[in-house]
């Protein structure tokens, strides 16, 4: 079989999410366009905790309602996210349509993945275990990292290719790129892709907080979350999900879809070097990018933007910019791009699905969003991250999204209009 054939085209037909700042991708789009921000004051009751600022989430349970009771009441937060999102996706892409006269239950599939899972959940029912002997008999399944593609799968009836990765920060693109690969190499022909997370655990919360990984900052919420900029401590710590619907673009076609973009290219390699600090070489992320570039057939020239990781973080924001740098050459300087977690903070797991649906947005309304509270940019950092100010108006046909994570993941999309 020749290489045409095997290769299929993949494109996006629909998108969900749910955030701290908004239950849906209109809402949350909306929310950037307007410059507001999705993250808070929050104090923990332990004094030694010192990060501040959280985009924690305010639940309602009557979200839940249209799905089973037989599936939720076993969910930790973050596959309950995963479901709200999901359905924004699948109702986007198929309105209220069987599936089933689309496209075959083993032609259809699922990749979730997530950066910590049911550990909220894992440490609650530990508590409850040491305190009085029992806990809910779900403590398993609530703690596992495959439940939120196991909950998906069962409530839509998706038996086809799944998985669930966990990669950290890098998950929510890397989920993406898995089913991009499904995709394109016939395992597949729908595939529902991103990532989620929840972390509230005050403990969980400190174990990253005392590696001095959260923001520092302790009353003002523009230093909270300043991407690139000279002050910058941390990243802020956020929860909920993001999800895409992926489809053979001929199948798509064929159906009268609505297609939103097509993923033209996905690359993935790793630091090999440290557990938490980016590795000095650069060398993954930038084989991430001219692998975009290279594989996609599109060229640093012709790359109209770039959302990058940006998460506020000393280590990472130079680094990445000095990797952008090695990898584009002079064309770096001449990309607009920037960091959307200063407006939603770091989701971690589904930092890259959340950003690969601005990246869509961003093409679909010729909206490049800002990179906001950049005030004073750190000069080391002095690439175009559009400082403060969305650049409306611009004709985007090829955006790149980047994402790493601790334990050296890094991972990256390139995406089109079709």
């Amino acid at each position: 079989m020749s290489k045409q054939e095997k290769e299929r085209r993949v494109v996006v037909t629909g998108v969900g999410a749910f955030t701290s700042m908004g239950n849906n991708t209109a809402d949350i789009w909306q929310n950037i366009l307007d410059y507001k921000i999705g993250y808070k004051r929050f104090e923990f009751s332990d004094e030694t905790l010192n990060a501040k600022y959280f985009g924690f989430l305010d639940f309602d349970k009557k979200l839940l309602k249209k799905f089973s009771k037989r599936i939720t009441k076993m969910l930790p937060m973050y596959a309950k996210y995963g479901l709200i999102a999901c359905d924004e996706a699948i109702t986007m892409a198929f309105g209220d349509s069987d599936l089933d006269s689309f496209v075959s239950p083993f032609e259809r599939g699922v990749v979730i993945g997530t950066g910590w899972g049911g550990l909220d959940s894992a440490n609650e029912n530990n508590n409850d275990y040491q305190s009085s002997g029992i806990a809910t008999s779900f403590a398993t399944v609530a703690s596992m990292c495959n439940v939120a593609t196991a909950a998906t799968s069962m409530n839509w009836n998706f038996r086809g290719y799944q998985n669930s990765p966990i990669a950290a920060c890098a998950t929510g693109s890397l989920a993406i790129g898995e089913a991009y690969d499904a995709i394109k190499y016939g395992k597949a022909k729908v595939m529902l892709a991103g990532g989620s997370e929840s972390l509230k655990d005050q403990f969980n919360v400190w174990s990253i907080d005392v590696m001095q990984a959260l923001s520092k900052e302790q009353e003002d919420p523009r230093l909270a979350c300043c991407p690139f900029s000279k002050g910058r401590s941390g990243f802020v710590l956020s929860e909920g999900a993001a999800v895409v619907c992926l489809e053979d673009y001929e199948f798509a076609k064929a159906r009268g879809a609505n297609i939103l973009a097509e993923i033209k290219a996905y690359a993935n390699y790793s630091d090999a070097f440290d557990m938490t600090a980016p590795a000095t070489d650069m060398q993954a992320r930038i084989r991430v990018i001219r692998e975009l570039c290279k594989n996609s057939d599109i060229s640093e020239k012709e790359i109209d933007y770039i959302n990058l990781h940006g998460t506020s973080t000393p280590l990472n924001d130079l680094n990445e910019t000095v990797s952008v740098k090695e990898a584009l050459g002079d064309s770096a300087y001449k990309i607009p791009m920037s960091s959307t977690k200063s407006y939603t903070g770091h989701l971690i797991g589904a930092a890259g699905s959340l950003e690969t649906i601005f990246c869509i947005n961003a093409m679909n309304t010729g909206v490049l969003p800002a990179t906001v509270h950049l005030d004073n940019p750190d000069p080391e950092c002095d690439l175009n991250y559009l400082p403060n100010q969305h650049l409306e108006n611009q004709t985007i046909n090829n955006v790149m999204n980047l994402s790493f994570g601790f334990g050296g993941a890094n991972a990256g999309l390139m995406i089109s209009k079709t």
